[in-house]
């Protein structure tokens, strides 16, 4: 492969210095978790943001969280079809090897697929319609929660399709047969949090009101 290169340097020397402190602090941790694998209690499918470090939001220490991330924290709805689904591969594994006593779905503000779709569906963005478009085509996944939102004030619309991207891909893991097992059998609970970057807040979503409430 010649068309991979060298580390940056600032990557290299950042390594050092984790190697040289985190690690060296917590080597026996590290040794622990090589030769004992994984055991998470949560799985957490978040955006690919940059800006959403769920580590980090929730003080978690490494082997903690099996984390999942893709473009508007979605999940795809269950398609047994031969295809490669790796969004739907992580929650297999996650559920019935990992046996994670939670899956957390983490949506959060401002999120670019989110505004994508929105722009799709409107009519704003035709380049995100075409057959080619890897972008629309997984966003096509939020469209039903686009139709439940579109005659909403323009100023609350991006928000709730925010809402809408977490609570889509939470009904869509109850559509994988060994996650309704998991969930019926009470072995699994399901969770929706919407991250709000600037103000630092979490809103958790409460079935018993419908609605997400800041904790």
């Amino acid at each position: 492969m010649q068309d991979a290169k060298p580390l940056p340097q600032y990557l290299v020397q950042r390594f050092h210095g984790w190697k040289a402190t985190s690690y060296a602090e917590n080597h026996a941790w590290f040794k622990r978790l090589a030769s004992e694998g994984q055991h998470p209690r949560a799985m957490i499918i978040s955006c690919c943001d940059s800006r959403v470090h769920v580590t980090s939001i929730f003080g978690a220490d490494t082997g903690e969280f099996f984390i999942h991330r893709n473009v508007a924290n979605l999940v795809p709805p269950y398609e047994p079809d031969g295809d490669h689904h790796g969004t739907s591969a992580t929650v297999e594994y996650a559920v019935t090897a990992l046996k994670v006593a939670h899956v957390i779905v983490m949506g959060h503000s401002s999120c670019g697929g989110v505004q994508g779709c929105l722009d799709m569906c409107s009519g704003r963005a035709p380049a995100l319609e075409e057959k080619s478009s890897f972008v629309g085509r997984w966003m096509d996944i939020l469209r039903p929660g686009y139709e439940k939102v579109k005659d909403l004030p323009e100023d609350e619309i991006s928000k709730a399709l925010e809402h809408q991207a977490v609570l889509t891909s939470l009904e869509n893991l109850m559509t994988f047969p060994f996650v309704r097992e998991a969930v019926e059998n009470q072995e699994l609970t399901l969770h929706g949090v919407w991250h709000e970057i600037g103000k630092g807040n979490i809103e958790v979503f409460d079935p018993k009101i419908g609605r997400f409430e800041e904790i």
